[in-house]
């Protein structure tokens, strides 16, 4: 027993295969070094047309080598971690901590009501003590049709919760518990509980959908609760008082299931919006949560998700308690970020959304360099961290203190005075924003904020179980993908160009390899100039008769054909052994491409008009629904442009221009097949070919 209590809480594994990796970039590099000799060694003479076109396929190339080498140093030593919540359990099970979890939504038709009370549901009903559970919703949209939702969630949860505590059922999402479930028929006690618990949710489904196509709440409804006489008051959703609810009050003896049991604490919260503030998109509904909720449970651990991410894992919140709590190096921990993870992908993943590299290998790669980002959904925090606390050697946390919190007031007072909390004006000449909270003036405000938080001193934490965390809902469209990457890559920038830049901000405060690794995030955006370069010159060069590679017979050509092979066939061997198809790595290149050059660009853009201030910050919500014609082409794989965009005319020119280009390459060839032009030309026109063989789809 005594034994047991110095065991820590998790342990920490170095990837294997690694040195395999460390000798594929030594090939690499080697590579690369070969094609550099050869760039410098034959430089064009002045004289010559074509000079400044290779110039400047080389300096993209000295950028791509660049890039390769963030990458290499974030793939260079990844870790994985694996928690004891046996041991957790032993020790800590009276003493646990209270969590609150924040669910973030704004706007009722691209994020219905029904989704968005799911992922309320399944957060809910985590396998811990419900009395230490406090769950607030931040609906920014300020709909009475999501407060009509929740309040329908709040009735069921007292059925769902005691069911799923009963039968232990995964996930706790009812919506995709019954779509994969199969109907236990051979256990007559709880086929009779698992019919009647169905029946229930989709009556209650229905009812929400009904009222939500209807747009309005009707007569009937509105007598249901008080709450509804706040929006008699709402000028628009942009423009209107803080509207908060207590829908459950954990500390009522009334607030129990049917079984008996303690339920957790409901929160349902529009914060205050008038024209004449700011309201700073997501980072301020959570700086809100974060001050509503120091209020009415000031748990120690916060968990954020976005509505569309459901819990898929009943045991995450033990997961993350086993990193928060151990002994040892638990006091450190400020963060503790979970894989995004979807559960709408396709076999060959048509938009390259799955991002299991990313969420297998880099994100391990960035904890081993001195810790993930906060990528904004499944990331646990430590309260004081999110206050602005800066970490210290003596720091220890006082889990008992935080327990020992208790809220006197009625639930009637207990909302008039957070709503004081949640007002606009509340923020004026504070710190929240800048050094207390998320970060302002950023479309990446997450990013930002863990960057801030890491060079405070305090450790965040990988974390990606067997058994995914949290489920989202991956875009359906390609218009949904290229915009929203659109906005990351800005973001991104914007955070590279600014003092928050890790080399300023974290000089001397994080690790040189994790200033790095922030790189391969932060530079997404200046990827689409080397990249379009790639794209355009080559092929008019081809067009124009220059050649701008070497003769196929050249010795030299080797070290091209060598890097280009080995780089690639690693890459579609990576994809494929974390889950991915041939087909659904050659889709990600394709994406790859659209990125840099469409996404990647308007991000780039955006942010130099905002820098000259011709432009005005925006956060654009991607749209978690589709249309059945749309859901369908998505199932089949089938390519979705969706509405009119720049974008799209980028794409259908950079497709039409090498198109023309190559069949004019072939027909340089063909006309000059007894002369060395197929030599001379062959890498630009497999280049040009390759392009038009990934365009197929424009």
């Amino acid at each position: 027993m005594a034994k047991d209590e110095n065991l820590p809480l998790f342990t920490t594994k170095l990837a294997k295969g690694r040195i395999l990796f460390q000798f594929y970039s030594l090939l690499i590099f080697v590579g690369i070094c070969f094609i550099f000799v050869y760039r410098l060694s034959h430089i064009p003479a002045k004289e010559e047309p074509r000079r400044w076109a290779w110039m400047g396929l080389f300096f993209s190339e000295l950028w791509f080598c660049f890039y390769w080498f963030v990458t290499t140093v974030v793939r260079w030593n990844p870790v994985y971690r694996n928690t004891f919540k046996d041991r957790l359990s032993h020790r800590y099970e009276k003493a646990l901590p209270g969590i609150d979890i924040f669910v973030c939504t704004a706007d009722p038709v691209i994020e219905p009501p029904v989704m968005v009370i799911n992922t309320v549901l399944s957060v809910m009903a985590y396998d811990y003590p419900p009395e230490k559970l406090s769950v607030c919703l931040s609906d920014d949209g300020g709909s009475e049709l999501t407060f009509y939702a929740m309040l329908e969630a709040s009735r069921f949860s007292k059925i769902w919760l005691s069911f799923c505590e009963k039968f232990k059922v995964e996930p706790r999402s009812p919506e995709a518990y019954f779509r994969t479930a199969v109907e236990p028929l051979g256990e007559p006690v709880m086929a009779k509980d698992w019919s009647t618990v169905k029946m229930l949710y989709e009556d209650m489904k229905k009812r929400i959908e009904n009222t939500t196509k209807l747009d309005r709440i009707s007569e009937e409804i509105s007598k249901e609760h008080k709450g509804f006489k706040e929006w008699i008051f709402v000028a628009s959703r942009r423009d209107h008082q803080t509207i908060l609810q207590i829908l459950i009050d954990g500390r009522e003896s009334k607030a129990m299931d049917i079984q008996g049991q303690t339920l957790p604490t409901l929160v349902c919260l529009s914060r205050e919006k008038r024209p004449q503030y700011h309201h700073h998109f997501k980072a301020g509904a959570m700086n809100a949560l974060i001050r509503v909720s120091s209020r009415i449970s000031n748990s120690p651990i916060i968990l954020n998700v976005d509505c569309d991410m459901y819990s898929n894992n009943s045991m995450s919140v033990r997961d993350a308690l086993c990193f928060f709590m151990d002994e040892e190096k638990g006091n450190e921990v400020g963060f503790i970020q979970f894989p995004q993870a979807f559960e709408n992908l396709t076999k060959n993943d048509v938009y390259g959304s799955s991002l299991n590299v990313l969420m297998e290998l880099e994100m391990p790669g960035f904890d081993g360099n001195g810790g993930p980002c906060y990528i904004g959904t499944g990331c646990f925090h430590r309260r004081e961290t999110l206050s602005g606390q800066k970490y210290s050697k003596i720091y220890k946390a006082d889990w008992k203190r935080w327990s020992n919190i208790s809220v006197d007031d009625s639930t009637s007072v207990l909302e008039e005075t957070c709503k004081v909390l949640a007002s606009c004006s509340y923020e004026e000449n504070t710190q929240w924003g800048k050094e207390m909270g998320l970060k302002y003036d950023c479309t990446v405000e997450d990013v930002l904020t863990g960057i801030v938080m890491q060079c405070r001193g305090w450790r965040s934490i990988y974390f990606n179980p067997e058994r995914k965390g949290f489920l989202g809902v991956a875009p359906t469209t390609l218009l949904q993908s290229l915009v929203q990457h659109k906005r990351w890559s800005e973001g991104d920038f914007h955070i590279f160009a600014s003092r928050h830049c890790p080399f300023v901000l974290g000089y001397k405060r994080i690790p040189l390899k994790l200033q790095l690794t922030y790189c391969m995030n932060l530079l997404w955006a200046t990827n689409c100039l080397a990249t379009l370069y790639y794209v355009i010159v080559p092929s008019l060069c081809l067009f124009r008769g220059i050649s701008l590679f070497l003769e196929i017979t050249n010795s030299w050509v080797l070290a091209f054909v060598f890097v280009i092979i080995v780089h690639r066939a690693y890459s579609l061997g990576e994809f494929v052994w974390f889950g991915g198809t041939f087909k659904g790595w050659w889709n990600d290149q394709r994406m790859w491409l659209y990125k840099r050059t469409t996404s990647y660009f308007f991000g780039l853009l955006d942010y130099i008009l905002k820098r000259l201030g011709f432009t005005n910050s925006a956060f654009v919500i991607t749209t978690k629904v589709a249309d059945d014609d749309v859901s369908q082409r998505y199932e089949q794989e089938v390519m979705e442009f969706g509405t009119s965009s720049p974008m799209f005319t980028i794409l259908a020119t950079l497709a039409l221009l090498n198109a023309i280009c190559f069949v004019s390459g072939l027909k340089r060839v063909i006309a000059n097949v007894e002369t060395l032009v197929w030599e001379q030309f062959a890498l630009q026109i497999l280049l040009c070919g390759l392009l038009v063989f990934i365009n197929l789809p424009i």
